[in-house]
C-alpha cells in the first residue's frame, strides 16, 4: 500500500493556499517577536551562592562560565551520574547547536551543565562527535542542579537558564524547559532567550539597551574579531 500524500492541485489553487498560510505564518512571527520583547522586560534575581564546576581546564566558578561576556546561555543537559550515556532528547539539542561565534559576536556564552562526572561527559561527547567548541561542565560535586531546577526529587530535567553579569555579580533572567527547548538551535533562538536579545534597532527594548542595524554586525564564523 502506498503511503498517504498530500491533495493535488493546481499551480494556481496551490499558490493560493501557500498565500493564506504565509499570511498566518507571518501574524506568528509578529507574535513571537512580541513575546521576545517582553521576555526583554523580565525583572531578574540576583546569585548569592557560590557554584563550583568541573570543565576541561578546571574548576570554574559560574562566574567563570561566562569566559568574560555579559550574557550566558546554560543548558540542563540530563546526564546522572550513575548514566552510562547522555539524554537522547538532549543529545538531539546538542546536535543541534549553533555555531558559538555568533553568540559571541554578541557578547553572549553558551555552555551545558550536567550532574554526571566530567569524565562521563568527555567520553559521550567523543562518542557523539560533538566539539569542544560549546563547553560542557560538570556539577557533580555543586548544588547548582538542584537550586535551578535541573535535578529534583523526580530526577533529571533539561531546560536553558539565562544568566546577565554587572562586573562580577550575576542575575538570572529567564528559565524555559519542556517543549520550550525544541526550536532552540540557530544562534537567533538563543538570542531571543537573553536580556539584550538580537540587539538590532528592529527590535522593542528597553531604553539603553544595546543595538546595531541588522546585517551589520554579522560575519562568516571565521571573520569575527573575537
Amino acid at each position: 500500500m502506498s503511503r498517504p500524500l498530500p491533495k493535488v492541485v493546481s499551480q494556481q489553487d496551490w499558490q493560493a493556499a501557500l498565500d493564506q498560510l504565509l499570511v498566518k505564518e507571518k501574524e506568528l512571527t509578529r507574535a513571537r517577536d512580541a513575546l521576545n520583547a517582553e521576555r526583554r522586560k523580565l525583572p531578574m534575581v540576583k546569585i548569592e551562592q557560590h557554584y563550583s564546576f568541573e570543565g576541561p581546564k578546571g574548576t570554574a566558578s559560574l562566574l567563570d562560565l561566562f569566559q568574560g561576556r555579559r550574557q550566558l546561555i546554560v543548558y540542563h543537559f540530563m546526564f546522572g551520574p550513575d548514566w552510562n550515556a547522555g539524554c537522547d532528547g538532549c543529545s538531539w539539542v546538542a546536535d543541534a547547536m549553533t555555531h558559538p561565534a555568533h553568540l559571541l559576536a554578541r557578547d553572549t556564552s553558551l555552555v551545558m551543565v550536567s550532574r554526571a562526572p566530567l569524565e562521563k561527559l568527555e567520553k559521550y561527547r567523543t562518542r557523539m562527535g560533538w566539539s569542544d567548541a560549546i563547553p560542557w561542565y560538570s556539577s557533580y560535586r555543586s548544588e547548582f542542579n538542584y537550586d535551578f531546577g535541573a535535578t529534583t526529587q523526580a530526577g533529571e530535567k533539561h531546560g536553558a537558564s539565562v544568566f546577565i553579569r554587572d562586573g562580577d555579580t550575576v542575575y538570572r533572567t529567564y528559565y524555559t524547559g519542556a517543549r520550550g527547548v525544541e526550536y532552540l538551535g540557530t544562534h537567533w533562538s538563543y538570542l531571543d532567550l537573553t536580556p539584550y536579545g538580537r540587539q538590532e534597532n528592529w527590535e522593542q527594548s528597553p531604553p539603553g539597551w544595546p543595538q546595531t542595524e541588522p546585517y551589520g554586525w554579522n560575519r562568516r564564523h571565521d571573520e569575527y574579531e573575537l
